[in-house]
């Protein structure tokens, strides 16, 4: 059986609310630099597409790896704030190779919830902004989930 892993990352920081439209707030100084890291961190990974809510501290996370690696990046409604895991459980289900998604911290909540109830093992539940949870595949699959949390002075 195929064994691989999806990567779903928590935007990075983007600072106070407020100043825009939460949907156009962009990402902060701290918050360029913690998408640097998640691509320097996922470049190499093997990683096939690249799925973002439209939100745009969520498609600014994404740009530096999707110019390392030269991807598109794809907008999918669903993976918006608001929502709840279906969506992201579906595209990491029907994965044939890695992706990535970005999304949000109620979203991954969602998501951590789902991983319970499908009793998969994990090692955390936290979901920092700028975090990545690994869910690995195996077959059809997932097995596991790790969390990879935001580098110290990233935070």
């Amino acid at each position: 059986m195929k064994k691989f892993a999806c990567y779903v990352v928590r935007h990075a920081d983007a600072g106070k609310r407020g100043a825009v439209a939460d949907e156009e707030r962009p990402l902060s100084r701290r918050g360029r630099a913690q998408a640097e890291h998640i691509a320097a961190t996922l470049a190499d990974l093997g990683i096939t597409r690249l799925l973002s809510s439209p939100y745009l501290r969520c498609t600014e996370t994404l740009e530096p790896l999707a110019e390392r690696i030269d991807l598109d990046i794809e907008v999918h409604d669903d993976l918006a704030e608001g929502n709840d895991a279906s969506s992201v459980l579906a595209l990491v289900d029907a994965a044939d190779a890695p992706i990535a998604i970005c999304s949000h911290g109620d979203v991954i909540g969602e998501l951590i919830d789902a991983l319970d109830r499908r009793k998969i093992p994990r090692d955390d539940d936290r979901m920092a902004k700028g975090s990545t949870w690994v869910l690995t595949r195996k077959g059809r699959d997932i097995v596991g989930a790790h969390y990879v949390p935001v580098p110290k002075g990233d935070e």
